[in-house]
């Protein structure tokens, strides 16, 4: 395998049957930690903190009840603004976020607020403690599909609001990404699954194995429901088109075996991943942690890279190399056993329609990175479902307004299907379930939507 001598080198983490290596990187804080931490915090008027959070969770205010060791009361002021609190404390970029905008970050080091927002939630979701409970009964009906952060954000601002809610979920679990495709050392599935518990409580109807495949579906959920929101998050990985492909590992297939079963995960000795996003980053890491010699290429550099930089440089200290300005262009085998990736160096030339430079190829620069695994973690398809239901696009994307309705009246939509602008993540997911349901909310208090006609054009204007 070629490596860059630039890169660090770790030692491989020992793979013990207890899986020590696929537990949470950061460690739970301890009560006087946590003291500590909140007594640091200015408490800021107009705390730059809270203008960062897509959720707006009034952070000054849960990190002073922490100080006062008024942990139900701070987790309340969490859960409040953003009902995944636990999810987001684990895994948001806070770096880029409310740590980010911290003052103290200046001359000092910034409060740890994503930690001691996991040590409040965790406080009152560990003991199953439920600190809301389902609004008056307002006789309107709400199905919610998919059950990611959108969807569990959603239906449970609808539930508080008195709405009977169903979650409708296509796989065996509910909780989409964060019950498969955020590695265990971010988020353990235990805290996913928490939280779906918590939307129960409030007495939505999770439904798993309920996949919605096209118009006609939807049809029947609207002439059964009051409102539809959806959470449909992306596609599949995109294919390459490269000679070898059917030997490519799916990238999202191998987070989700890592994250349902990581003492089970098999990889060769030296692994190549395809990619430079934090999903190929964390693919990556799994790799690393299960014992291979991990490289990463991309067509680009460093510079270009999609992954936080914090993802980035936890790589380097994981001993993950990079080998940058590289297409992928054939992954070899012999005796149906991947051997190698044959590439080609790039060099970067004028931008292109995503603004970053365009790679182009070296002429007569081909070579051969030995391994005995390729992962493709290239991000993912735009929501091929959206077009399927008959729902207007933009750019690929479901076209929502600003209270997040689609085209048809009625039927909403958020989270990653609709991230035609700004960045996908879960946190901006969650702040969408909350928009949605409260324009859903508006709605119902005074029209209840028509069904969909099936062969109708959508709707020119809203009524």
């Amino acid at each position: 395998m070629l490596t860059d001598p630039l890169q660090p080198s770790a030692a491989l983490p020992e793979r013990s049957p207890s899986g020590s290596a696929w537990q949470e990187l950061l460690p739970p804080m301890s009560a006087h930690e946590a003291l500590v931490e909140a007594n640091r915090c200015l408490y800021c008027f107009d705390a730059p903190c809270l203008q960062a959070c897509p959720t707006h969770i009034d952070i000054p205010t849960f990190i002073r009840k922490i100080s006062t060791e008024n942990l139900r009361g701070s987790a309340r002021v969490i859960l409040e603004a953003n009902f995944l609190g636990g999810t987001c404390a684990r895994v948001c970029p806070v770096q880029e976020l409310c740590e980010g905008a911290c003052v103290l970050g200046a001359d000092h080091t910034p409060i740890q607020i994503g930690r001691l927002q996991r040590y409040a939630v965790d406080h009152v979701q560990e003991r199953g403690v439920q600190l809301f409970k389902a609004g008056v009964p307002t006789g309107k009906s709400v199905a919610v599909v998919g059950s990611g952060p959108a969807g569990i954000s959603a239906a449970a601002e609808l539930a508080k609001a008195g709405h009977a809610v169903t979650l409708l979920e296509k796989r065996e679990l509910a909780g989409g990404l964060s019950s498969y495709g955020i590695i265990s050392l971010r988020e353990p599935l235990e805290v996913a699954q928490r939280e779906v518990e918590a939307v129960k409580a409030l007495g939505v109807e999770v439904q798993t194995g309920r996949e919605l495949v096209g118009a006609a579906d939807l049809d029947i959920l609207l002439a059964e429901y009051d409102a539809v929101f959806l959470a449909l998050g992306l596609g599949a990985v995109p294919a390459m088109g490269i000679p070898g492909e059917e030997q490519l590992v799916d990238g999202l297939a191998f987070i989700e075996q890592a994250k349902l079963d990581p003492l089970g995960l098999q990889v060769a000795q030296s692994v190549v991943v395809i990619g430079a996003g934090n999903t190929a980053i964390d693919a990556a890491t799994m790799a690393r942690r299960a014992g291979a010699e991990v490289q990463m290429v991309y067509r680009r550099t460093e510079r270009e890279m999609t992954a936080y930089r914090h993802e980035y440089e936890f790589a380097l200290h994981e001993g993950i190399g990079f080998t940058f300005l590289t297409q992928p262009i054939e992954v070899l085998s012999t005796g149906g056993k991947v051997t190698g990736l044959k590439c080609l160096k790039m060099a970067l030339a004028e931008p292109d329609a995503s603004g970053r430079p365009r790679p182009q190829p070296v002429p007569g620069s081909e070579f051969v990175i030995e391994c005995g695994t390729v992962i493709k973690a290239i991000g993912q398809e735009k929501p091929a479902l959206a077009a399927a239901l008959g729902l207007e696009l933009a750019g690929g994307y479901i076209r929502v307004d600003d209270g997040l309705e689609t085209s048809w009246p009625g039927v909403y939509a958020g989270g990653d299907c609709i991230r035609v602008r700004g960045s996908a993540s879960t946190v901006m997911a969650v702040q969408d379930g909350k928009v949605a349901a409260a324009a859903i909310s508006e709605r119902l208090a005074t029209a209840r939507p028509t069904s969909i006609q099936l062969g109708a054009e959508p709707a020119a204007e809203k009524p």
